[in-house]
């Protein structure tokens, strides 16, 4: 998995997705911090305890570091910046049932927009997956070399 670049000053146009939302009963916001073990026990149980970490951590930022997707009492999504590394983008991800709406695109969007308010003119998406997604998303580019990257020794849990 490589790293990619976002050029934060030319971010698409998410208006189109985010008035969608509210006809579909979901609203994208930041969390606070009486709602940190619900959204961390989400990721947690939909993801991953490295993602849940990560999303822990973006609760002692203020304004949190965390954007989510809730319809009702569920969450649908998150996406979490600056947790791992300044300037990086990431852990995101939106619960298969709720894919295809918009969720996804508006939740990193709003993430780059935090990070452009913050001032930076580029953003980093670490160790990417989907690595087509974030290319005809928000422009992102693959940084060469980056396969060597800041999760390279990370620890893994015991089988």
């Amino acid at each position: 998995m490589q790293d990619m670049l976002v050029r934060l000053m030319q971010l698409p146009d998410i208006s189109p997705e985010e008035s969608q939302m509210p006809n579909l009963g979901i609203v994208i916001r930041r969390p606070i911090p009486p709602e940190k073990n619900i959204v961390v026990d989400w990721v947690r149980t939909h993801f991953s305890a490295y993602w849940a970490n990560e999303a822990e951590l973006a609760f002692s930022a203020r304004p949190t570091h965390c954007f989510i997707a809730q319809k009702d009492q569920e969450i649908l999504g998150f996406a979490c910046y600056e947790c791992t590394a300044r300037n990086f983008f990431g852990p995101t991800g939106v619960h298969p049932d709720h894919q295809g709406k918009g969720i996804g695109k508006v939740l990193l969007v709003r993430s780059l927009m935090a990070l452009r308010e913050m001032g930076y003119a580029y953003a980093i998406i670490g160790g990417v997956g989907p690595a087509d997604y974030y290319q005809r998303t928000v422009g992102a580019t693959i940084i060469e070399g980056s396969q060597t990257s800041i999760y390279q020794n990370l620890l893994k849990q015991p089988q």
